[in-house]
């Protein structure tokens, strides 16, 4: 409101005209301004109560803001540590599928090692028996016994059976297969022939020849049969001078008959070329006929079939043709040279073929 301006100086004061009283103020007004009291308070305490949730919403949103801020930092942090784990258990997934690669590799190499090292020793096992038998053979070979190869194949059928291989059956089967082939086989003992031989060799030396045989006493034998004769005869004859002179008139006459008897022999002559042997060629006769049987034992002894029996032959033909066959020892020398020549077809020793021919079709398998 503005206040009144003073009044000049030398003026009159006037004095203004009274206002009129104002009205009467209504009955409503206290009970408005009452309500508008009352509104007013409920404002003011609504918008305290407002301004207080807004307070708490923020403090709220504030807390739940740094719980939110706190759980992504805390989610990074986990989402991290996963991260890491994952790589981790990717890196140990990796190593472990490399340490199981390299397991799986050393197993298989390690099966192989052990069917390398199985068949290595059927191989071995294989190589021992060949080289046993091919050993076996050459001692047969020298020996002419089949003792060596028979020992040879039963120790490779126990050694087979306790290897209880099933691709070694072959090799079994073939053995027993030929361990029955040379059982049943008859080989003649070399050691036994050559004995006969150097028995032979011996007899050769007594052995008489055709020309000088001694079936018939000699000269020596005669006198003194006749020496005997007489002498018996002599104390058979009465003493006097006429028993004397009978006696050796008989004396006389069998010494006379005796003498023609032995100036002439009658024997049957088949080869005349006997009878001619000199003296002095019979001790070359009978060193020949010794070598003879000589390389009949060594061709016999180094398994030469053939040239033993051609010696032996000839053996018997020079026997026969220049020896005295009707006495017992050139009959025994004979038979000796005989049996040998009947068992040299013998002396052939059974060779094991099939179990080398098993054993060259498993190696050459391998």
């Amino acid at each position: 409101m503005a206040s009144p301006s003073p009044a000049p100086s030398g003026a009159v004061a006037t004095v203004p005209p009274a206002h009129p009283a104002p009205p009467p103020a209504p009955a409503w007004q206290p009970w408005a301004l009452a309500g508008l009291a009352v509104a007013a308070a409920i404002g003011g305490w609504s918008g305290w109560s407002a301004q207080q949730r807004l307070s708490q919403l923020e403090s709220e949103l504030v807390r739940r803001q740094q719980d939110s801020q706190t759980l992504a930092q805390e989610s990074r942090l986990l989402s991290k540590q996963a991260q890491e784990q994952a790589k981790e258990a990717a890196a140990r997934a990796q190593l472990l599928e490399t340490r199981l690669a390299e397991v799986a590799l050393q197993r298989s190499q390690v099966e192989d090692l052990v069917k390398s090292m199985s068949r290595s020793r059927d191989e071995n096992l294989l190589v021992d028996i060949e080289a046993g038998l091919r050993v076996a053979l050459q001692q047969s070979a020298m020996t002419g016994s089949v003792e060596p190869v028979m020992t040879a194949l039963q120790t490779a059928d126990e050694r087979l059976a306790r290897a209880q291989q099933p691709r070694l059956e072959s090799v079994r089967r073939a053995v027993a297969k030929d361990i029955d082939r040379i059982k049943a086989t008859r080989v003649a003992d070399l050691p036994t022939l050559a004995i006969r031989l150097d028995e032979a060799i011996r007899l050769v030396d007594e052995v008489p020849l055709v020309s000088e045989r001694v079936n018939a006493p000699g000269p020596s034998a005669a006198a003194a049969s006749a020496t005997a004769s007489a002498s018996q005869t002599a104390s058979d004859v009465p003493a006097g001078t006429l028993g004397q002179l009978l006696q050796w008139g008989q004396q006389g006459v069998q010494m006379v008959w005796r003498e023609a008897r032995s100036l002439v022999r009658i024997t049957r002559i088949d080869r005349p070329e006997s009878m001619l042997v000199a003296p002095e060629q019979a001790f070359f006769l009978r060193e020949n006929l010794k070598l003879r049987l000589l390389n009949a034992r060594l061709a016999l002894l180094s398994r030469q079939t053939s040239t033993a029996q051609s010696d032996l032959q000839l053996a018997q033909g020079a026997l026969a043709r220049y020896f005295d066959m009707g006495s017992r020892k050139a009959q025994l020398a004979q038979g000796l040279m005989a049996d040998v020549l009947m068992q040299a077809n013998l002396t052939t020793t059974p060779r094991p073929d099939d179990t080398l021919a098993a054993l060259a079709t498993l190696g050459a398998g391998r």
